[in-house]
C-alpha cells in the first residue's frame, strides 16, 4: 500500500541512541518507534508508556485505508470508481484541507490530477505511459472545483475524475498519529513520515525538536542529506516538497513530480525546494506542494497574503523566507 512515492526532506537532529536512553518529564522514559508505510519510512519519537506501537500502526493502516489511491480496497478508490461516495472523517478532513488550499492557491493546488500524475509516470508502478500524448484529454478530468462535497458524500461531475491525495495524506497522516499519541495522555512527540512533521512539547534535551531542512541535492535514491538550514519548533507541523528527489530522466529531460493543473505537464520554474511551517501537518503538506507549483512569485505574496511561514530555496541556490518564517527561526 502506498500513498506517496515522494523522499524525505526533513530530518531530526539528534540519535536514536539518545531518544531510546534519555528520560524525563513525568517519569516517562522516550520511546522510538519507526517502520514503512506508503513506500515511505516513518519515525516516531515521544515520553510515554511503551506499547504504543500497535496503535501506531493501527492508525497509519486506518488512515491508509481511507487514503491511499495506490489500494484498490480503500475509500479514496472506491470514489474513485463511482460519482460519489459517503466518506469518514479521514477523508472529509483531507478534502475540506484541499478545498482551502486549492482557492488560496488560486487551483494549483489540485487533488483530481490522479490521470495526469499516473501518465507522467509517478503513480502507480511509477512508468510513464502512452497518456502524455493526450493531455487535453486528461485534463478534462482534472479540476478541484468539479467536485462538491456536502459534509457526507463527496461528488465528481465526471465519473471518470481520480482522486490522488498523496501531496497533502502523508501530513494529515503525521496529525492522526500525533492525534492517537494525545488521546494516550503523550504531550512531547515527533512524529516524521517521509519528511513530513507534526511535534509537540520538547525533546529528550527538554527543548524544543530541531529539524533540518535538507539542501535541494539532485538524489533519486534519496541517500544524500545536506543540511540547509536547521529550526527549532514545538506544536506544529512541517514540511519541504522539492522535485530535485522524485524524478525521471536526467539533465535537460529531467522532470518532477509536480504536475501543473494548467498544463498538465510537470512544473519547471524557478523553485526547487519550499518548506512549509504550519498548525498541522496536513496544512504544511499542502501548502509546500501549492508552493512549488506556484512558482517563487505567486508562492511569496501567497505567503505575504496569509502570513505563512515559509522557506524557498530557488532554481540559482538564492533562497527566501517569509516574516513569519524569519520569526518561528529567531525563537
Amino acid at each position: 500500500m502506498s500513498i506517496s512515492n515522494r523522499f524525505s526532506l526533513l530530518s531530526v537532529v539528534f540519535s536514536a541512541l539518545i531518544v531510546a536512553s534519555v528520560s524525563c518529564n513525568g517519569g516517562h522514559g522516550y520511546q522510538f518507534a519507526e517502520g514503512v508505510v506508503w513506500n515511505t519510512t516513518y519515525h516516531i519519537t515521544y515520553s510515554g508508556p511503551a506499547g504504543l506501537a500497535d496503535s501506531i500502526s493501527a492508525t497509519l493502516d486506518e488512515v491508509g485505508g481511507s487514503l491511499s489511491a495506490f489500494d484498490p480496497a480503500s475509500l479514496v478508490s472506491r470514489l474513485n470508481g463511482a460519482d460519489s461516495c459517503r466518506v469518514d472523517s479521514h477523508l472529509a478532513s483531507v478534502y475540506r484541507a484541499s478545498a482551502i488550499i486549492n482557492r488560496e492557491s488560486g487551483g494549483l493546488f489540485d487533488p483530481t490530477l490522479g490521470p495526469l500524475i499516473q501518465a507522467w509516470g509517478f503513480g502507480k508502478g511509477h512508468k510513464a505511459s502512452a497518456d502524455t500524448l493526450r493531455l487535453d484529454s486528461l485534463l478534462a478530468l482534472t479540476g478541484f472545483t468539479k467536485t462538491s462535497f456536502d459534509g457526507q458524500v463527496i461528488r465528481k461531475s465526471d465519473p471518470a475524475m481520480q482522486f490522488n491525495f498523496s501531496s497533502i495524506a502523508k501530513g494529515y497522516g503525521c496529525d492522526a498519529v500525533a492525534a492517537m499519541l494525545r488521546r494516550n495522555g503523550v504531550d512531547n512527540f515527533l512524529v516524521e513520515i517521509g519528511g513530513e512533521i507534526r511535534c509537540a512539547g520538547v525533546n529528550p534535551r527538554n527543548q524544543k525538536w530541531n529539524v533540518s531542512v535538507d539542501a535541494p541535492v539532485p538524489d533519486p535514491k534519496g541517500s544524500t542529506h545536506q543540511s540547509q538550514i536547521t529550526v527549532r519548533v514545538s506544536d506544529t507541523g512541517m514540511a519541504t516538497s522539492g522535485n530535485y528527489r522524485n524524478f525521471h530522466g536526467s539533465g535537460e529531460a529531467a522532470y518532477g513530480h509536480t504536475i501543473s493543473p494548467l498544463t498538465g505537464r510537470p512544473v519547471k520554474n524557478d523553485m526547487l525546494s519550499a518548506t512549509v511551517i504550519a498548525p498541522t501537518a496536513m496544512e504544511a503538506d499542502g501548502y509546500a506542494t501549492a508552493c512549488m507549483a506556484m512558482g517563487f512569485k505567486k508562492a511569496s505574496e501567497m505567503a505575504d497574503r496569509l502570513g505563512l511561514a515559509v522557506f524557498f530555496v530557488m532554481s540559482d541556490s538564492a533562497v527566501w523566507e517569509s516574516k513569519a518564517f524569519t520569526e518561528i527561526r529567531q525563537q
